[in-house]
């Protein structure tokens, strides 16, 4: 037990780690890729002598990442990316291991703001960022903490989008690696990992059925194939909802119903948000929204369902059972709102399921390796995951299911490399 450890952090309860190891424990159990990478990290020792904060949602598969780039020489610091998704008693475990952890289960806005810079000021040289909160505070408001940071990896799609924003107006200062873009990150996490997470908090939530429902997917990116697909499985009748004109033909050819929110609003039971955009439910559909629909957001940000203007139209705001609020209408209807408008898969559930985030969380490892080897190289820029790192995880994660796969031979290599 790390005595540094225990007096720098600032958790709820510490005797509550009992109950973590054995969180974390079942998590590495299940993620064998990621403990492939573990021994690779023991043995090279990639970090030796580095501080590394991480900025995730903090549960144990989270908490075993955190464990593994320990384990690679790093002194390492980790806070949450979602006031609602932090597990007090997995912060506590990570703390008896020698982890410093900033985070706390549903703290008040400030104190987690705070919780995330405190992190910040133990002067990493590397990062692990989720939504870019690590990046959009140095960059904005903590820049004197900005001059120790070799660079980092980022987990999200939201997250991606602001650090691509700093790099077009030339702002940003350190070198970031898009893990969302990595193929084994968004075919599997956003796909598979929402498509069942989603589903787990709304189900485990609400104790309701899916089946004959209408389920409204908002945004038919790989988070909202995946969600769509789910529910189709589910035995719902599934609505989508675009403003991409190839992504609305896709969820048309994919055999879903498409429409604009303003006529989905009126049909919908089901409404789960997914495109790390804002206000895409909203005012003008709450006009007309369908009695008793349930809204839920499964994007990094609770901007997704417009929470102001749902207040200001309700007559009445209360909680009706754990992370659901009613929002009753003046003229009698009312909805439903799933854990505030937060992600609803790590806010009302467990997030994605182990052998998801195995790989996803693998190639964060990874990418945080290959950015401490060539951030001098790469300078300030947003770099996608290189290739064989991405079908190195794959690899691993075919071995660990035993499946074997086909090589090319010479002949075919070059018959692939020639024009004729």
């Amino acid at each position: 037990m790390s005595t540094q450890a225990i007096q720098n952090s600032i958790i709820t309860d510490l005797s509550l780690a009992p109950e973590g190891h054995l969180k974390i424990d079942w998590v590495e159990a299940h993620m064998p890729v990621l403990n492939r990478v573990r021994k690779q990290f023991e043995a090279e020792q990639p970090f030796k002598g580095l501080k590394v904060s991480i900025c995730l949602h903090l549960e144990a598969k989270t908490a075993y990442l955190a464990k593994v780039v320990q384990a690679g020489g790093a002194e390492v610091t980790i806070t949450g990316s979602n006031p609602l998704s932090t597990q007090d008693d997995v912060c506590a475990a990570l703390v008896e291991d020698g982890i410093t952890v900033f985070a706390k289960y549903n703290p008040d806005p400030a104190e987690f703001k705070q919780l995330i810079v405190k992190a910040l000021e133990t002067k990493p040289d590397l990062i692990i960022d989720d939504g870019s909160d690590f990046a959009s505070i140095l960059h904005g408001e903590r820049p004197d903490l900005l001059e120790t940071i070799r660079g980092g990896a980022e987990e999200t799609t939201t997250g991606i989008i602001r650090l691509k924003a700093l790099e077009k107006e030339g702002t940003l200062k350190f070198p970031m690696v898009a893990v969302n873009d990595a193929y084994c990150k968004y075919l599997f996490d956003n796909r598979y990992g929402t498509g069942q997470s989603a589903w787990d908090g709304l189900i485990r939530t609400t104790n309701l059925v899916v089946a004959g429902k209408t389920v409204v997917v908002v945004g038919y990116g790989w988070c909202g194939k995946g969600v769509a697909m789910r529910a189709k499985g589910l035995g719902a009748k599934v609505v989508v909802t675009e403003v991409d004109a190839i992504r609305a033909v896709e969820a048309h050819m994919d055999g879903f119903d498409v429409l604009p929110m303003i006529e989905a609003a009126k049909v919908g039971d089901f409404f789960i948000t997914v495109t790390g955009n804002n206000s895409v439910i909203r005012g003008e559909h709450y006009d007309v929204i369908k009695d008793g629909a349930i809204l839920s957001n499964a994007g990094h940000f609770d901007v997704e369902v417009n929470k102001p203007e749902l207040a200001e139209r309700a007559v009445s705001i209360r909680t009706v059972r754990k992370n659901i609020e009613e929002y009753k209408f003046e003229d009698g209807r009312k909805v439903y709102l799933i854990a505030e408008g937060r992600l609803v898969n790590l806010g009302a559930a467990d997030g994605h399921p182990a052998e998801i985030m195995d790989t996803t969380f693998a190639l964060q490892a990874l990418s945080l390796k290959y950015v401490n080897d060539h951030y001098k190289e790469i300078g300030s820029a947003v770099v996608n995951v290189p290739y064989e790192l991405d079908e190195q995880v794959a690899r691993y994660k075919l071995d660990s299911l035993g499946i074997q796969i086909d090589t090319l031979s010479e002949e075919q290599k070059a018959y692939l490399d020639s024009w004729k």
